[in-house]
């Protein structure tokens, strides 16, 4: 696909503002601004991940040391940037080459593990929105290079990165706690909308990082791909989310840009296939199954005579490439 500069430099500039003005918004004394600024902060982190993405797919320049670079600003943005860009890079290729998720860590067996006070209380935060389980994992993950053998070269970097932000986010609570407090729930708005985004694109078998890899072919990763858009009529609301619904598309081919795949969705597909969900519709099941599909799976979204059955599509837990499995 072609690539168009202009698309990119407005969306990117759109980034960068909205996360600059939506700090600063969160710093002024009136509530009504401090509220847009939590929502643009949102957006924009929500943003921050999916060029991500884009970097990690060498999308946006044709240079793989400046994908890079842009990767590793953005990941800044999120809180991914504890592990290195090439390793996130590199599993989520591998998602895509091998056709399946990648787990290292149990978090079902580790929730079952606890004393049942530890587990009921993570699992009523979870119920109640609040994603205790998303910040464990990604505790464990940042904190892997001082226990994982194999992840001991990046003690230092990791240090010097947690160090820098625990600075600026303590500078910025000496300024304004209350904007401190809104930035943390701005981040928590993030991890919402990105484990909402993400719980409803894939129904892949899910296999340990060192296990045997299944062998899958193209019709299974098509047949377990969903695209849930936020409207198939009016397709300019799905640049909102950076195009990133559009997954049976991006899965066919990974390297279109995100600004050509609404194209190439056209191109492939006829809007009648069963991989067709909206995320409005797909909210009640996220509500629904918020807790119980930590424990159940992914569950099934396409019955035997391949029609979409929405009762049975429980989706993935943080299913997100911003954390590398540990």
């Amino acid at each position: 696909m072609k690539q168009k500069p202009l698309w990119n430099a407005i969306a990117l500039s759109y980034t960068a503002a909205g996360y600059v003005g939506g700090v600063a918004l969160l710093l002024l004394a009136t509530v009504g601004l401090n509220a847009v600024g939590v929502v643009l902060l949102t957006h924009s982190l929500v943003l921050s991940a999916y060029w991500a993405h884009e970097f990690m797919h060498g999308n946006i320049f044709s240079s793989p040391r400046l994908n890079a670079i842009g990767g590793n600003i953005v990941l800044w943005l999120n809180g991914g940037c504890y592990a290195r860009f090439q390793d996130l890079q590199r599993s989520h290729i591998g998602h895509h080459i091998n056709r399946c998720d990648f787990q290292r860590f149990n978090l079902s067996a580790y929730l079952k593990s606890l004393p049942a006070w530890a587990r009921k209380g993570l699992l009523a935060l979870e119920w109640l929105y609040f994603p205790a389980l998303a910040f464990l994992v990604r505790i464990r993950t940042l904190t892997a290079p001082f226990w994982q053998p194999q992840r001991y070269d990046e003690r230092r970097r990791v240090s010097l990165i947690l160090t820098v932000r625990l600075g600026l986010f303590t500078l910025l609570g000496i300024v304004s706690p209350k904007a401190l407090l809104l930035y943390f729930l701005a981040y928590i708005g993030m991890i919402t909308v990105l484990r909402f985004v993400d719980a409803f694109q894939h129904t892949y078998e899910t296999v340990p990082m060192d296990g045997p890899l299944p062998k899958r072919d193209r019709a299974y990763e098509q047949a377990n791909t969903f695209s849930n858009v936020i409207s198939q009529r009016y397709w300019w609301l799905n640049l909102l989310l950076l195009n990133f619904v559009y997954h049976n598309a991006h899965h066919d081919s990974m390297r279109c840009p995100w600004h050509s795949l609404h194209e190439l969705d056209r191109d492939l597909f006829s809007g009648e296939e069963p991989h067709y969900v909206s995320l409005v519709e797909l909210l009640l099941n996220y509500h629904q199954f918020r807790v119980s599909r930590i424990f159940s799976g992914q569950g099934h979204a396409i019955t035997e005579k391949g029609h979409l059955q929405l009762e049975t599509f429980y989706g993935a837990f943080d299913a997100t490439f911003l954390v590398l499995p540990s």
